[in-house]
């Protein structure tokens, strides 16, 4: 068990990720056989290997932030209070409450969601968790930052040190070089592919919103990574699939195939999704929205070799833009009745070839 927990809490490692994933698998497997199997003579041995599986599978995020508290004397309570009263979160959140039980599990996911909300509320709720903090004897800390992998250095969200000590988020263009997923000739587009393909992987573990619409590993609805989370490993593959199609077509210096392999890839980024979809001017949206740009570019570029490339993000009225997309996903929360929610893949034409779009839409009921 010591190196199997030593290797999970490895920072940035490959290898880290498949014992996660394989973990999962095996967790997976074993509550399905100890359900089935409830007589077994090996049931009980099982229930508490299912334990030490579980406890192994923790986020490693969760157990620095974790401190010894009594559940019901949350110091925060404030914040948490304040939060759950404001009615203008469940437009952009739902009604998901609050699940933390200590004071640093609810810092982080605070400020987790503060990612999905639009910009000038997210800075008003920045503010007033700072406020809330000072009041119980906490300061703004920005010298002990959880590390995302990324193209460039920048604080997500500070932590905060006193009577409450958590480590908040950062971006770190250091940690994506040790990552060795950057080659030393790849271009600034696959750098920022690379940025994703580490940030992804990454986030993933310490947030349990999130979910992923790909179209390639399941077509008909939006899965949880947290409950499902042998999903995990298939969407991370999905995405390393696509980032390599992308170096084998620049390597190639093929127009086209670049510009198909971008819209795949593009599409797998903005297919990891919340529920209700992030709003576009959030942290996360324009997170996304890099990616987007950079496919933009990539058009304008083969365009101007000689091509006919056509690129259009769908969004507005569900039924203005439904004759461009195809495989369409439906959720009765968070926008507006009968609009899109997100674009998961630009609608395409090239070279007189058009490839449908697809997005995710508010219903009308």
């Amino acid at each position: 068990m010591q190196h199997l927990r030593q290797l999970l809490e490895t920072e940035n490692s490959e290898l880290a990720r498949l014992l996660r994933c394989s973990l999962h698998g095996l967790e997976s497997a074993l509550n399905q056989a100890y359900t089935e199997l409830p007589s077994d003579p090996g049931a009980e041995t099982c229930a508490e290997l299912l334990q030490e599986i579980q406890s192994l599978l923790q986020p490693v995020y969760k157990q620095e932030t974790i401190i010894s508290q009594s559940l019901d004397e949350l110091k925060l309570h404030h914040l948490r209070d304040a939060w759950n009263a404001d009615p203008e979160l469940s437009l952009y959140l739902g009604d998901a409450p609050l699940q933390s039980q200590t004071d640093a599990d609810l810092w982080n996911e605070i400020h987790r969601k503060i990612l999905r909300i639009p910009d000038d509320l997210a800075a008003f709720w920045q503010q007033r968790a700072l406020d809330f903090a000072q009041e119980i004897g906490a300061i703004e800390d920005n010298s002990h930052l959880y590390q995302l992998p990324f193209i460039r250095d920048d604080i997500v969200y500070s932590g905060l040190r006193g009577s409450v000590n958590v480590k908040g988020l950062c971006l770190s263009q250091k940690a994506l070089l040790n990552s060795k997923v950057i080659q030393h000739n790849d271009s600034e587009d696959l750098q920022l592919l690379a940025g994703f393909l580490s940030l992804y992987r990454n986030f993933i573990e310490i947030e349990p919103d999130l979910h992923h619409a790909l179209k390639s590993i399941f077509s008909f609805d939006i899965i949880s990574l947290h409950s499902k989370p042998e999903q995990q490993n298939q969407y991370i593959e999905a995405l390393k699939d696509r980032f390599h199609r992308i170096q084998k077509a620049e390597e190639n210096s093929e127009d086209i195939a670049i510009v198909r392999a971008w819209i795949d890839i593009d599409e797998a980024i903005h297919s990891l999704v919340f529920i209700p979809p992030v709003e576009r001017y959030s942290w996360w949206g324009k997170l996304q929205q890099e990616s987007r740009r950079t496919l933009k570019k990539v058009a304008d570029k083969a365009n101007k070799s000689g091509h006919n490339i056509r690129i259009r993000q769908l969004s507005g009225l569900y039924a203005d833009i439904c004759a461009f997309s195809k495989d369409d996903l439906q959720l009765n929360c968070g926008g507006i009745p009968g609009e899109v929610l997100t674009c998961l893949r630009v609608y395409a034409r090239i070279n007189q070839e058009e490839s449908p779009g697809r997005v995710i839409f508010r219903s009308l009921r």
